[in-house]
């Protein structure tokens, strides 16, 4: 019988709602009968982390400051509202040197995978979310340097990026281009699929080193293969930290 009314809502009810998000993956299992009803919902829910319940909560935070603005309420049921902050290890990227064997590694007997490798050591070079990789262009490449907006900050912050193609990149970018210039540079790819993919490609080129990460259930330090934790937000990790490494002063 409960209905979402921004008005009726207290911070009693966000204390439910979060106790609620924490234990969904047991009442998933202990009431199936009621996630079959709802369209779209998935069948298995997963245990989620404090980060991801942090991520919720600010999402609604944002929604009832609008409401606020608008006259709707007058004051946010998550005031005075006490959570987790969020916690994160240190960023974990792939050095120039491993980046280099990535890249030479022959897979030409797995064309799939060859692809997808070099879509990673190229999004590796400029830095960007793959989303922004998937909708670039070959139009955006002049003079050997790929200018886009991201899209992520588009309606806040819309600053054209550049960024110098060096010789890997622009080898990959060569390799890809068509005749159009309203084509994509490089062809569709899912994003599970191309992260499998790197996670297969860094195993493939020996890359297996011994990584130690935070474990977001458990908020515990448990060591791991770079390999098993790679995927493309990795790529933007690489840059960034092999370029903090050049500075001489990381202030």
């Amino acid at each position: 019988s409960f209905r979402f009314n921004v008005k009726t809502l207290t911070n009693a009810t966000m204390k439910e709602f979060w106790n609620f998000l924490k234990n969904e993956h047991k009442i998933s299992k202990d009431y199936p009968e009621i996630y079959k009803e709802v369209k779209d919902c998935q069948s298995v829910i997963s245990q989620r982390s404090n980060n991801t319940l942090v991520g919720f909560i600010k999402r609604l935070k944002v929604f009832f400051s609008w409401c606020i603005e608008e006259g709707l309420i007058s004051e946010s049921p998550l005031a005075g509202f006490e959570m987790p902050t969020e916690k994160y290890g240190t960023p974990i990227y792939i050095t120039k040197e491993e980046l280099h064997t990535i890249y030479n590694c022959d897979l030409s007997d797995a064309p799939h995978l060859d692809r997808q490798r070099d879509i990673f050591v190229f999004q590796c070079c400029i830095g960007c979310r793959v989303g922004d990789l998937m909708r670039m262009r070959k139009r955006d490449v002049q003079n050997g340097i790929l200018s886009y907006i991201p899209h992520k900050t588009l309606n806040d912050n819309a600053r054209t990026v550049s960024v110098p193609l060096n010789e890997v990149a622009m080898a990959i970018y060569n390799k890809y281009i068509s005749d159009d210039l309203a084509a994509p540079i490089f062809p569709f790819i899912y994003p599970q699929e191309y992260n499998d993919a790197i996670k297969l490609c860094l195993r493939m080129a020996g890359i297996t080193r011994m990584v130690v990460v935070l474990d977001p259930l458990t908020r515990t330090e448990v060591k791991k293969p770079i390999c098993e934790i790679a995927s493309s937000h990795m790529a933007r990790r690489t840059l960034v930290g092999n370029l903090y490494k050049q500075v001489k002063d990381p202030n």
